[in-house]
């Protein structure tokens, strides 16, 4: 019985000792714990435990909690917090290279945007070093459309609407349309459509749905103007102290998730446009004359965007062009 008692001890000590010498990540998400990208922080953080036998312990907080969507990026940089997720063209401000993903009408289908990123990927993670910053994985959201409270068959129907912006990008497509772009973070949407502060937008079904947005809009046009990509990013003086088997089951777990979270976008797309149109939003195609006027302004903003990254964002654009 004493040696039974000896080796549950050692056990328990055991156990007690790996707890202690856990590191415990707090990892800061911007969109709701219901988003498909919030799950699949839950499904990274789970296999990250697992495969580092719990050396590192992630705790996920969703929904802005921890830091709000425009905070993140900060905190993790500054070691405020160790990993987070943000939208990545949401720096283009800061560095136009992360709008590579925002470039309209360019890579419009799942399978085009992996493409535009495996070019892009080594450029983007080279700028994402200088920032203090190392990529984990990447997931696309929903091709993007157009939210409104009525019916809009061209840029007359758009004057002087006040449109929620994300990034650059937004904003110029408000700009041009004759709109008034403010600037929202996903996690403050609702308040701002039911306050009127916001009218419209350009998001995925994805967005719309975690919203419930036909509380206060009317309209969804199917443009699928780009897919862009959020990112799950770790601060790189935490990652370089990592010794190279810890880093190697994070990053397994971060492929691995990067993967499913792809796939997930891809089999949701559909099944959020349902969902709108079941709580009585018109979900349809934007008429040629709209579409017609969004391409224009989707050429006017990637000649903008190559001459702000130069020879780096031609490079992409070239190549991705020769496939």
């Amino acid at each position: 019985m004493r040696k039974l008692t000896t080796v549950v001890a050692a056990i328990a000590a055991t156990s007690i000792s790996a707890a202690a010498l856990a590191e415990k990540w707090d990892m800061p998400m911007a969109y709701a714990a219901t988003n498909f990208h919030s799950e699949m922080g839950v499904v990274f953080a789970d296999k990250v435990r697992d495969y580092t036998k719990g050396k590192i312990d992630i705790t996920v907080h969703p929904g802005g909690s921890l830091f709000k969507g425009g905070e993140i990026k900060r905190a993790v940089q500054t070691g405020q917090a160790p990993i987070g997720e943000r939208f990545m063209s949401a720096h283009a401000n800061e560095a136009p290279l992360l709008g590579w993903d925002n470039l309209p009408f360019l890579a419009t289908t799942y399978e085009s945007n992996e493409k535009l990123w495996q070019i892009a990927k080594d450029k983007v993670n080279a700028q994402l070093a200088d920032l203090n910053l190392v990529t984990l994985y990447t997931c696309p959201w929903p091709g993007q459309g157009f939210y409104f409270n009525k019916a809009v068959n061209s840029e007359a129907d758009t004057q002087g609407v006040k449109f929620r912006s994300y990034n650059s990008a937004t904003a110029t497509f408000a700009k041009e349309l004759g709109m008034l772009p403010v600037q929202v973070e996903a996690a403050e949407l609702s308040q701002a459509l039911a306050t009127g502060v916001a009218e419209s937008f350009i998001s995925s079904g994805s967005t719309g749905y975690d919203r419930k947005v036909w509380e206060h809009l009317s309209h969804y046009y199917k443009v699928n103007a780009w897919h862009p990509r959020n990112y799950v990013m770790v601060n790189k003086g935490i990652w370089d102290n990592l010794d190279g088997s810890t880093k190697a089951a994070i990053q397994k777990a971060a492929d691995e998730t990067g993967a499913a979270c792809a796939a997930k976008s891809a089999e949701l797309a559909n099944w959020y446009f349902e969902q709108l149109q079941a709580n009585g939003m018109k979900v349809e195609d934007a008429s040629p004359a709209f579409l017609k006027k969004l391409k224009e302004i989707g050429q006017i903003m990637q000649a903008d965007w190559l001459k702000s990254v130069g020879a780096d964002g031609q490079a992409i654009i070239d190549e991705y062009n020769k496939m």
